[in-house]
Parts: C-alpha cells; sequence; structure tokens
C-alpha cells in the first residue's frame, strides 16, 4: 500500500448538491476542496432562475439540507430568493464559503495517467490539479433554445426564463411565450396582469393540481422554532407523502386515479369556456410529462388579454411568430419557458479518461449511464451528483443529493485510504443499469415524448422507485464494485476490488 495523504478534491458547481457533498467530505475529514463555480454567487438553479412568481414546487419543509433545517419558511412553498438566501447564508455561516472559486467555469478535464490525477482547464486556460473530480452541475443548468427557423431574426427582446431579461419592461407589451412547463406556469401569472395582450404556444397541455400553498402562521413559526422536533415531525409525514407520489408517478398507481379527478375538478372550476377547456386537456397519461402544481395557471390563460395557441410553431419572423396555419401572431417580446437540456449530462464539459476515453462518446455509444447515478467505468476518482438516472417525478431532490454526497465522502476516503485511484467496474455497472432500464421500460414515463428521454426513447434522466430506497442502495459504498486502476491508467488485473 501506498504511503497515503488526504486526496484533494475539485468540485464543478455550488448549488445544493456540490455544497452538500463539501459538507460531507468535510465531515469525512477531507479539507482540501475547491469548488469552481461558473458565476458570481453560489446557488444553482435558484440563483439563476428569478424569473417572476419563481417558486419551489416541493413543499418547503423538505427543502433544506438536513445537517442544516430550516425551520422558519414564510410559505408552504418556498419561493426563489428566500431558497437563494437559505443556501447562501450557510455556505457563509459554516465556511462553505470559503472553498468557492467563483467566476470560475470549468471547460473540461483530463486524466493525467503518471500522477493519477485530474488536470481540470477552466474557460479562461487556467489549469487545476485535483485527485478526485466531483461534478455537481445536475440536470437543470443548461437552458434549452428550440431551434425554430428564424429564431435570430427576431426584432425585439427574446430570452429564456433561466436567463430573465429585468431590464425589459414588459407593461403594455405583447408577449409571446413558447412552452407550458414547470416555468411557464409561475411567470405566465404573474406577468400577465401588466402586459398587454399574451400569447402562450402550447405544445402539448400539462397537467394541473391545486397547489396546498399559503404563509406559515406566526403561531406555526414559534411553534417551530420552540418545538424543533415539530418540524421533524411534519418534515417526516411530508415526505412519506411525496414518497406516495413517487411510487404513483413509477407505476402508475392507485394514487393516479386520483390526481387525475382532481385534475379535472381543477379545470372544471377554473375555465368555463368549453373551448378553452379543450385546448388544455393533455394527450398523455398522467404523470408521463412532469406534474405541475398551481392554483393561477388556468386562471391566467382565460384572461381576456391572454390566447393560447395550439398550432405548431413553423417559424420566427421579425415581428412575431408564424404558426402552421399560416397566422402571424405579432409580439414585441419573446419570452422562451422550454425547459432545460436535461439529457446532455456535463455538456459543454469535455471529460476525457484513461487512454483518452471520452465520456461523451463512451455513453454515445451504450446510453447515458453510471453507476448508482455517481460512478462511470473507466473514469477513475470520477464521480456525478444528480447524474443519469437520479431525477424525481416527485418528492424534494435534496434527498437524493445528500444521499450521493454520503457515497461519494465514503468513496474519497476508500481513496485516501489506500492511496490508489479506483473506478467502478463494468460487471456490477452494467447489471445496474440493466435493471433501471427494465423498471423504466414498465413506467408510465414511456408512454410520450418529454425532457426524460433521449432521442434514442431511453430514459436517462428519472430515478424508477423511491427515495428511500435510493437512500437504502447509496448508504454504503461497496469496494468491491470497484477496480484500483494503475498509475498507466489501466485497471490493475491483480488488484480487482479495491479493498
Amino acid at each position: 500500500m501506498k504511503q497515503t495523504t488526504a486526496p484533494s478534491v475539485i468540485i464543478i458547481g455550488a448549488g445544493f448538491g456540490g455544497l452538500a457533498t463539501a459538507h460531507h467530505l468535510r465531515t469525512a475529514g477531507v479539507r482540501d476542496i475547491t469548488i469552481l463555480e461558473r458565476a458570481d454567487d453560489v446557488g444553482g438553479v435558484w440563483r439563476d432562475n428569478t424569473y417572476p412568481g419563481a417558486a419551489c414546487d416541493v413543499p418547503s419543509v423538505l427543502y433544506s439540507w438536513s445537517f442544516a433545517p430550516k425551520h422558519d419558511w414564510s410559505h408552504r412553498y418556498a419561493r426563489q430568493g428566500e431558497i437563494h438566501r437559505y443556501i447562501r447564508e450557510h455556505a457563509q455561516s459554516s465556511g462553505l464559503l470559503d472553498l468557492v472559486r467563483t467566476n470560475a467555469e470549468v471547460a473540461g478535464a483530463d486524466w493525467d495517467a503518471d500522477t493519477a490525477q485530474w488536470v481540470v482547464r477552466l474557460a479562461d486556460g487556467e489549469e487545476l490539479r485535483s485527485d478526485v473530480l466531483i461534478s455537481a452541475v445536475g440536470q437543470l443548468s443548461r437552458p434549452a433554445i428550440p431551434k425554430i427557423p428564424g429564431l435570430e431574426s427576431f426584432t425585439g427582446p427574446s430570452f429564456h426564463s433561466a436567463t430573465w431579461d429585468h431590464d425589459v419592461d414588459l407593461t403594455g407589451k405583447r408577449v409571446g411565450v413558447i412552452g407550458t412547463g414547470a416555468s411557464a406556469i409561475q411567470f405566465v401569472p404573474a406577468i400577465a396582469p401588466k402586459v398587454g395582450e399574451m400569447t402562450v404556444f402550447q405544445r402539448s397541455a400539462p397537467y394541473v393540481v391545486p397547489k396546498p400553498d399559503g404563509t406559515y402562521s406566526a403561531r406555526s413559526l414559534r411553534r417551530f422554532a420552540r418545538f424543533p422536533q415539530m418540524h421533524g415531525v411534519t418534515r417526516k409525514a411530508v415526505f412519506h407523502l411525496t414518497e406516495q407520489l413517487n411510487k404513483t408517478l413509477d407505476d402508475n398507481g392507485r394514487l393516479a386515479d386520483l390526481l387525475t379527478k382532481a385534475w379535472q375538478a381543477h379545470l372544471r372550476l377554473q375555465i368555463k369556456d368549453p373551448a378553452l377547456r379543450a385546448k388544455l386537456v393533455p394527450d398523455y397519461d398522467l404523470g408521463c410529462k412532469r406534474l405541475l402544481f398551481s392554483n393561477d395557471w388556468y386562471p391566467a390563460l382565460a384572461r381576456e388579454n391572454v390566447d393560447v395557441v395550439t398550432d405548431s410553431i413553423t417559424a420566427v419572423e421579425p415581428g412575431g411568430i408564424r404558426t402552421a396555419d399560416g397566422t402571424l401572431h405579432e409580439v414585441d417580446v419573446l419570452i422562451h419557458g422550454t425547459g432545460f437540456a436535461a439529457t446532455e449530462f456535463l455538456a459543454p464539459m469535455r471529460i476525457t479518461g484513461p487512454g483518452g476515453a471520452d465520456l461523451h462518446e463512451y455513453w454515445a455509444e451504450g446510453g447515458t449511464r453510471a453507476h448508482l447515478g455517481i460512478s462511470v467505468p473507466k473514469f477513475p476518482n470520477f464521480f456525478i451528483l444528480y447524474g443519469p438516472n437520479t431525477n424525481l417525478g416527485g418528492s424534494s431532490i435534496l434527498g437524493m443529493l445528500e444521499a450521493q454526497a454520503g457515497y461519494i465522502s465514503q468513496a474519497v476516503r476508500q481513496i485516501g485510504q489506500t492511496g490508489e485511484p479506483i473506478a467502478v467496474r463494468e460487471q456490477p455497472a452494467k447489471a445496474y443499469d440493466d435493471e433501471i432500464q427494465s423498471r423504466l421500460a414498465s413506467s408510465v414515463w414511456t408512454t410520450c415524448a418529454s425532457w426524460y428521454r433521449e432521442a434514442s426513447g431511453r430514459i436517462s434522466t428519472n430515478w424508477p422507485g423511491t427515495v428511500a430506497e435510493y437512500q437504502r442502495r447509496t448508504s454504503r459504498f461497496d469496494a468491491a464494485e470497484f477496480e484500483q486502476v494503475g498509475a498507466v491508467g489501466t485497471a490493475d488485473p491483480a488488484a480487482t476490488a479495491a479493498r
């Protein structure tokens, strides 16, 4: 065994996942940690998504780290600004902020077999080295802009909801909104009262059910503050409820019928116009696409100054949007509520392993996959947060991220103990992927096209089980599933497992 020291670690991304991993690594005794953040502040999606009405669609009682529970959320579903403040304030008070280098965008990383280290290349040309590399960029960090003919010809302001241009005054303007997903159902109701006219271009209608939102009373907050265990009990109860939602969206269970009835009643009560109501009926099974929660989406679409267009978009022209029926819909401002490039994991970074193996080429050959969503064969000392098949249809992603952070901290401790780089072996990685894809094949997510699926039809984003199951499976790092990687960058046949 080599003489060892604690490994150095670089984490890419300072959102919920990256900061949680740094916390768990510090708890495990790792001190040489650098978090590289491309922006000028921590917070990830909660820093970036500042559009009007931005809020969480997971109950706020679940939306804090278990090691830093927040008892005083103002709303049952926390707003963007409050979530971002929570992340930043904890990072600062805990000292995690001291580990973060902002304005440090990673262009790529290459494995140096001679030193058994990762060489991380920043966009400005600087190079950094570390023994361990962890990607915490997530699935929802790169806005997706549809490739529409003529898009660049539009003469008015045009932006994505995740890069909202707050300098654009929408008062009295004709606004075109492309997309009806999780962001659009929040910002459309927020801006509809101030715009002159709004045209919402809908490719497919979402299922929208009531959102049990509201402010926490001063009495409730005092109770949580005085009796923290009450917050813990509430958190556990809400967690178990959301786990039922995970089961429903995975196997179309009994709760799906109740949710369908709730959606039907919600639509019928809030939309009185039969023609508009017909436009808002999804053409796929509930759960195939993301289930949405809102109390004001349908009323916003029923406003006199809002029109819902279901004809497909054929082109964008200087003055507006042309649809398949030949109509030019004139707009002054164009807003994309078109989601994120969720299946393009780690892009545009280029990750190169031993022997010049390119991670994106590896995934192109056999599908985007990772053992437990965390480790990839042939890529030593490399781990992923919120990686392939770890997204949820329901519940809080923080439960998944913390499970991954704890697992990775165990792996890093193993690397420190042996002094050898390790990579997951092909056999357990393949067996795991076969299992996950087999389970997904019978899920509701296979029944329609969505951002959950790659062009091939493979579901590479979602986890087909409960958070509790995933937490059990990642609770213990199994060294037998990994092999040591020699200094020349190839698996050491004399050490089939890192023990």
